[in-house]
């Protein structure tokens, strides 16, 4: 089954679903979805040119601010899933925003939705800092606009 994506366009990451990701539930558990947004977010940034060595050489990362996760099915060990993401808002200043979604293309479900939002700090003091011209140019053209009814 093709994936239906909420957006154009996702950078997408293919994930196999190991036993450890397993809970008492004999599902996936919650904060394994966590971090494959994490992984997901790393993996599209580096893909851009804003790996985690270049932001060290600007002394500027973008930090979770909020993440607002909507599980929606479970997933079972030996799933195999495609979890993709979007840059859907970058304000030119302090944050950036994207969003999650998480198929099972073996049936075509969407298994999770999510935002998340993030604020650019000063990796030597972690406090808030302008988003450098570099991660303005390159998240900034990364953005995909959203319809007024998506996900």
């Amino acid at each position: 089954m093709s994936p239906s994506w909420d957006l154009p366009d996702p950078f997408v990451l293919d994930i196999t679903v190991q036993d450890a990701a397993i809970d008492a539930y004999r599902h996936v558990n919650n904060s394994e979805y966590l971090r494959w947004v994490e992984q997901v977010s790393w993996a599209h940034s580096a893909a851009l040119g804003l790996d985690l060595a270049r932001y060290r050489e600007l002394d500027r990362a973008m930090a979770v601010h909020r993440h607002e996760l909507d599980y929606l099915a479970p997933a079972h060990a030996g799933d195999q899933l495609r979890l993709a993401t979007w840059i859907v808002e970058c304000d030119g200043r302090l944050s950036l925003t994207r969003r999650f979604q998480l198929l099972r293309p073996q049936d075509g479900r969407t298994l999770l939705r999510a935002r998340t939002r993030f604020a650019c700090i000063a990796l030597s003091s972690g406090r808030p800092k302008r988003l450098p011209d570099e991660y303005r140019d390159i998240y900034g053209s990364a953005v995909v606009a959203e319809a007024n009814d998506a996900g």
